[in-house]
């Protein structure tokens, strides 16, 4: 265990040296604290208790408005809490919320014949991407993340450490599974059900002209329903040079970037799943169909999402129409000024109800735009621009926001069902009755969960 007190050497690096977005908040805990395990993690729980703090938690440091740095709390940083462990008889693997999905996570199943639904962006922990839900690789198949979570162990506001499943503490493990920051405990360990891997990855890449924008969206709205789960298909606008062009294309600036996965058994499994996109209406700009591995698309999302960078983030899920949703996203894309900034349409399409645990909202397509630039001077430009544009958006048929590509300090909505909210107060309120825990970081706190 290490602790930083405000003041004192090593502190600043300490509160802010793993938020990945560089738009750091001016927010100063009261001290951070460095746990290298459950022990240290519940010894700072009661030392919090003691000294009237509240707490904080970071897994991996990636929430865009870096909800872990609060005012006069104890920060634990969960950054040592990363050991991974694999049950060859269960299929069940261990790993601490500090654990990067696509960096660890991913090759350490990989070696045992095994996957698991990890984070696109092979950097983001464990932590916060599980307590959010999940949106990962696959997850039109095998549905999100937190639903492969089997058990987690947590340590409670008193300094318990428990064992929360389907069978004991049901309650927290209900919670876990999407309840985000406003999870009453902090989890120091995920259970999770792994699957067999998958031999091959494929991807089909469609480059078009901004121009087609709206065609696009009308041709992908009506395929989306009847693709098998086991494609993926995004939409990203982006301005990245090296998008596929034919031979003699210039680049437009903006390119819409139709990129689809799929994780098959077999190439032939592959060009069988991806021959719908060949009925494609639109020229395409250039186009690009093979092999493809978790390697490669975890470089592409690094190169996408730099380190070092400041970012402005926000999301909606849309049941709109594509005639309805094309304009606001169009104006959107089309207004997209730096390199790295980028958009996308994420086509969902949900065809079950979703399990019993906290994570209630989705929708027919997910649709997140990432500001990423680097002047500080740039900072209230660029929020306001994407909240506002998103929010534009969100107006039609706009069904609420996941947890991971929000910050409420700017645009609040829905990120639950309200009867899931409802119970999660209920649990907050047993478990942790004197609020001990920080919650959602929200400009309106009182308005938190109400639909926009």
């Amino acid at each position: 265990m290490r602790l930083f007190q405000r003041g004192f050497a090593g502190y600043e690096e300490a509160r802010v040296g793993r938020v990945f977005n560089h738009r750091r908040p001016e927010r100063y805990p009261a001290a951070v604290l460095i746990a290298s395990s459950a022990e240290d993690v519940a010894d700072g729980v009661r030392m919090a208790r003691e000294r009237g703090w509240t707490v904080s938690v970071r897994s991996g440091g990636h929430s865009w408005a870096a909800w872990s740095v609060r005012d006069d709390a104890l920060l634990i940083d969960l950054e040592e809490l990363n050991t991974m462990a694999y049950d060859e008889s269960t299929g069940i693997a261990v790993a601490g919320p500090a654990v990067r999905g696509g960096r660890e996570l991913a090759p350490f199943l990989t070696s045992h014949g095994r996957a698991f639904p990890g984070g696109h962006c092979p950097t983001v922990g464990l932590g916060g991407f599980l307590l959010q839900g999940g949106q990962g690789w696959n997850s039109r198949a095998k549905g999100w993340a937190c639903e492969s979570v089997v058990a987690v162990d947590v340590v409670t506001a008193d300094g318990s450490q428990i064992r929360c499943d389907a069978s004991q503490n049901s309650d927290l493990y209900w919670a876990a599974r999407g309840a985000g920051p406003g999870f009453p405990a902090i989890v120091t360990a995920f259970h999770l059900q792994t699957y067999p891997a998958y031999p091959h990855l494929w991807h089909d890449t469609w480059s078009f002209s901004l121009d087609d924008g709206a065609s696009l969206l009308a041709w992908m709205h009506e395929l989306l329903p009847k693709l098998d789960r086991r494609v993926e298909p995004v939409i990203a606008a982006t301005r990245l040079p090296n998008v596929p062009l034919d031979e003699g294309v210039a680049h437009p600036g903006t390119v819409l970037l139709l990129h689809t996965t799929a994780m098959v058994s077999s190439p032939a499994e592959a060009e069988d799943l991806l021959r719908v996109f060949d009925s494609c209406p639109l020229t395409p700009l250039g186009h690009v169909r093979g092999e493809t591995s978790l390697d490669e698309e975890s470089a592409a999302q690094d190169e996408q999402s730099p380190e070092g960078h400041r970012y402005a983030v926000d999301c909606t899920w849309t049941d709109a129409p594509a005639d309805r949703l094309a304009p606001p996203l169009l104006r959107l894309w089309s207004e997209l000024d730096t390199t790295h900034s980028f958009s996308i349409w994420y086509g969902w399409a949900p065809t079950r109800p979703l399990p019993d645990m906290a994570f209630s909202v989705e929708g027919n397509v997910y649709i997140a735009t990432y500001v990423v630039y680097q002047d500080a001077a740039d900072d209230e430009k660029y929020r306001t621009w994407v909240h506002e544009r998103t929010a534009a958006i969100a107006a039609d048929g706009g069904a609420g926001v996941y947890l991971g590509d929000t910050d409420f300090t700017v645009r609040q909505d829905r990120f639950l069902s309200d009867a899931n909210y409802q119970r999660l107060e209920e649990i907050r309120a047993r478990r942790d009755p004197d609020r001990r825990f920080e919650s959602y970081l929200a400009a309106d706190p009182e308005r938190l969960n109400v639909h926009a």
